[in-house]
C-alpha cells in the first residue's frame, strides 16, 4: 500500500517505491461504453465506410420492426426533401437566368415569376417534409426503445440463474443494456446520415444538370473540409479511449471525495490531502493530454480549412474563366456558388453522423450478440404437467459445479425429505448449503443427478406451477424500492394483496410493530431515492424478507440464514414461527446458529459439498462427529460471551 503523502504534489513525483497513482488506483476492468469508442479509435476511415452500409441496414430493420408506417414516412420524406432540394437549385438557376437576361427589369421579373413559384413551392414542400420527418422520428423513437429494451428484459428475466455465475455473461449484459439506448441513437443517426447523403446527391445531380464541369468544382471545394472533420473525429476517439482509465479513476475519486458512504472514514483517517493528491496526479496528466489533443485537432481542422479555402478560391477562379470564355452563363456560376454552400452544409451533417453511426453500431452489436449468446441459458419449453401437493422430495446423487471452479459446490448428495418435515442444512461457509437449497427450490439446475417432487424430476413439472408451491427467503436479499406493504406482497404476486394477510405475515416475522413505527406505516417507501423514503437497518430488512416468505404459506419454504442480523428476541420469535410449520408444511432451514436447529426433524451436515452426517440433534451429539464439535465450539463461545 502506498504511503500517505505528507504534502500536496501536482506532478507524478514519487515518495518511495510504491506511491505512484497507479499503485493506489490500479487498472480497472473494461466498461460497456468502451466497445464502440475503442472500435472507432482503432478503425481506419476506409474500414468505417466499409461497415456503414451494414449498420444503416440494421438500423432500418430495427425501425421497420418497431413501426412500419413511421419508417416509411421518414424514408419517403427524406428522399422527397432531397428531390425538392434538387428542384430548388434548378429553379434558382432558372430565376437567375431570367434576371440576368437583357431587357427591362419588369419584363425580367415577370419572366422569372414561374421559376420563383417553383422555387417557393419546392422550398415549402421540403420544409413540410422536414416537419413530417421530425414528427415521424419523434414517434418512432419511443417505439424503438420499447421494442429493443423489452426484448432485453424478456431475456434477462427468463435466463437460468446459472447465467449470472459466468463473468462473461455479466459483462455482456452490462454492455447490452447500453445497446438498447444505442438502438435509438443508431436509428436516428442513420436517418440523419441518409438525409445528409440525399442532400449531397441532390446538389450533385442539380449541378450536373446545370453544367457537368461544375461537379468537379463542387467536389474540389467540399472534400478537403469533410476529410479534415473525419480526421479530427478520429483523433478525438483515439485520445478518448487512451484516457478511459484516467476518466474512470477520476470517477472513482469523485465518489470517494463527494459521497455520503465514504465521508466518515475520509474525515476520521484524515484522507483529504491524500485523495486530493491523487486527483492532482491523474488530472495533471489528463489536462496535458487534452491540451495536446486540442493542438492536433486545431492543426488538422486548420489544414483542412486552408485547403478547403484554397480549393474554393480555385473554384471561383475556374468559374470566372468559364464565364469569360463563355462556357457557362452567369446564372450557372451563381447557382454553383449556392450549390457549394449547400453541399458543405450537407457534408458537415454526413461527417458527424458517420462517426455516430459507426460507434453506436458497435454498441448495438453488443446487444444483438448478447441476445444470441443468452439463448443458450434460456430454459427449455414449459412442461404442461401441474405439480400436485408435496408428499416427498428426493435428492438423488446430485452435484453442482460453478463455471471456472475446479471443485464442485455440491458433490453427489442424496437425501429424502418427507412432507411436513423441518430439515436443517448446517456446515461451515462454502460447504454447499445454499447451493443445495437453490437446486431444491428450482433456482439452479443440477450438473449431475436429479431432484424429484413426488417421484417425478423437477423439469418434468410445469416450472411456474412448481415455483408457486415454493417460497425462498434468501441470505442475500434484495432491497426492493417499494413500500413496506408491497415489499411483503411480492412474496405472493399472483394472489390478492390483502392488508390483513400482509400484516399477518409481518407479525409472524416480528416485523409488524417495526413497520407501524415507520413514518407512514405500511405505506412507507423503503428507499431514500424517493421523497420521504426511509432507510432500514439490516435486521429490519431481514424481518421484511422473512415476512415475504411467510406470506405465501408455501408447501416448501427455504429459509437461508433468516436471522443473521436479528436481535435475540426477534430471532426467537422468528424461529417459533418456523417451528409452527412443523408437521403441516415442509421447511428447509439454513443457519450457522445450531441452537436454532435443535427441534428440526433432521439435520444435514455438509462439508466441501458432501453430506457427512444426517440425524436429529440428540443423535448427532451422541455420535461425537463434526456436528458435535461445531455445537461444542458454539456453546463455549456463548459461555465466554456470557
Amino acid at each position: 500500500m502506498a504511503a500517505v503523502p505528507t504534502r500536496r504534489r501536482t506532478g507524478p513525483q514519487r515518495t518511495g517505491p510504491a506511491t505512484p497513482a497507479e499503485s493506489v488506483l490500479p487498472e480497472l476492468r473494461a466498461m460497456w461504453w468502451e466497445t464502440g469508442v475503442r472500435a472507432r479509435a482503432e478503425a481506419g476511415l476506409f474500414a468505417v465506410f466499409a461497415e456503414l452500409p451494414r449498420l444503416v441496414w440494421a438500423a432500418l430493420r430495427i425501425s421497420w420492426g418497431a413501426d412500419r408506417l413511421r419508417t416509411s414516412v421518414v424514408a419517403v420524406a427524406t428522399v422527397g426533401a432531397g428531390v425538392m432540394a434538387a428542384f430548388g437549385l434548378l429553379a434558382t438557376q432558372r430565376v437567375l437566368v431570367e434576371l440576368f437576361a437583357g431587357g427591362p427589369t419588369g419584363d425580367k421579373v415577370a419572366a422569372a415569376l414561374p421559376a420563383l413559384a417553383v422555387l417557393a413551392g419546392a422550398t415549402a414542400v421540403r420544409a413540410g417534409m422536414g416537419i413530417a420527418t421530425g414528427y415521424a422520428l419523434n414517434g418512432l423513437t419511443p417505439r424503438v426503445s420499447r421494442e429493443v429494451e423489452r426484448g432485453l428484459f424478456e431475456v434477462t428475466t427468463a435466463v437460468r440463474l446459472e447465467a449470472f455465475d459466468a463473468d462473461a455473461f455479466a459483462d455482456d449484459m452490462e454492455r447490452a443494456s447500453r445497446g438498447t439506448d444505442s438502438a435509438i441513437d443508431l436509428v436516428q443517426a442513420s436517418m440523419n446520415l441518409l438525409a445528409g447523403l440525399v442532400g449531397v446527391i441532390a446538389v450533385a445531380v442539380a449541378v450536373v444538370v446545370i453544367h457537368p464541369l461544375l461537379l468537379l468544382a463542387l467536389l474540389f471545394a467540399t472534400v478537403p473540409n469533410a476529410w479534415a472533420s473525419l480526421r479530427a473525429g478520429h483523433l478525438r476517439y483515439q485520445t478518448y479511449i487512451a484516457g478511459s482509465v484516467r476518466r474512470r479513476r477520476m470517477w472513482l475519486l469523485h465518489r470517494l471525495m463527494a459521497e455520503r458512504d465514504s465521508a466518515p472514514e475520509l474525515r476520521s483517517y484524515g484522507l483529504r490531502r491524500f485523495l486530493l493528491d491523487q486527483y492532482d496526479r491523474v488530472m495533471g496528466v489528463e489536462t496535458d493530454i487534452q491540451l495536446a489533443l486540442a493542438r492536433r485537432v486545431t492543426t488538422t481542422t486548420t489544414v483542412g480549412s486552408v485547403i478547403g479555402g484554397v480549393a474554393t478560391a480555385v473554384v471561383y477562379v475556374l468559374l470566372g474563366l468559364l464565364l469569360i470564355e463563355g462556357h457557362i452563363p452567369l446564372a450557372a456560376a451563381a447557382t454553383c456558388v449556392i450549390a457549394v454552400q449547400a453541399a458543405q452544409r450537407s457534408l458537415s451533417v454526413v461527417t458527424f453522423q458517420v462517426d455516430r453511426v459507426y460507434t453506436e453500431g458497435q454498441h448495438f452489436r453488443d446487444y444483438t450478440g448478447f441476445m444470441t449468446r443468452a439463448a443458450a441459458y434460456l430454459p427449455g419449453p414449459a412442461n404442461p404437467a401441474t405439480p400436485d401437493r408435496l408428499r416427498v422430495l428426493t435428492v438423488d446423487d446430485v452435484s453442482l459445479r460453478y463455471p471456472e471452479r475446479d471443485d464442485p459446490a455440491v458433490d453427489r448428495v442424496t437425501l429424502t425429505i418427507e412432507a411436513g418435515q423441518t430439515v436443517a442444512f448446517v456446515g461451515e461457509n462454502g460447504s454447499g448449503k445454499t447451493s443445495l437449497a437453490a437446486m431444491i427450490a428450482t433456482l439452479r439446475t443440477p450438473t449431475e443427478g436429479a431432484i424429484r417432487w413426488n417421484g417425478r424430476p423437477l423439469p418434468d413439472w410445469d416450472r411456474d406451477g412448481l415455483r408457486n408451491r415454493i417460497a425462498v427467503v434468501t441470505q442475500e436479499y434484495h432491497k426492493w424500492p417499494f413500500t413496506a406493504a408491497t415489499n411483503i406482497a411480492i412474496g405472493d404476486i399472483d394472489t390478492e394483496a390483502r392488508q390483513d394477510r400482509i400484516e399477518a405475515a409481518a407479525a409472524r416475522a416480528v416485523a409488524d410493530d417495526m413497520i407501524r413505527e415507520l413514518p407512514h406505516g405500511y405505506e412507507t417507501l423503503l428507499d431514500r431515492t424517493f421523497a420521504n423514503g426511509q432507510d432500514l437497518s439490516g435486521g429490519q430488512w431481514q424481518r421484511i424478507t422473512a415476512a415475504r416468505g411467510f406470506l405465501r404459506d408455501a408447501e416448501l419454504l427455504v429459509m437461508d440464514e433468516p436471522s443473521s442480523a436479528l436481535d435475540p428476541r426477534a430471532e426467537d420469535a422468528l424461529f417459533q414461527a418456523i417451528r409452527d410449520r412443523q408437521g403441516r408444511r415442509t421447511t428447509i432451514l439454513i443457519t450457522h446458529r445450531l441452537a436454532n436447529v435443535r427441534h428440526a426433524d433432521r439435520i444435514v451436515v455438509l462439508d466441501g459439498g458432501e453430506v457427512v452426517e444426517v440425524g436429529r440433534h440428540d443423535e448427532l451429539l451422541a455420535r461425537q462427529g463434526r456436528y458435535a464439535r461445531m455445537w461444542a465450539e458454539q456453546e463455549a463461545a456463548r459461555s465466554w460471551r456470557l
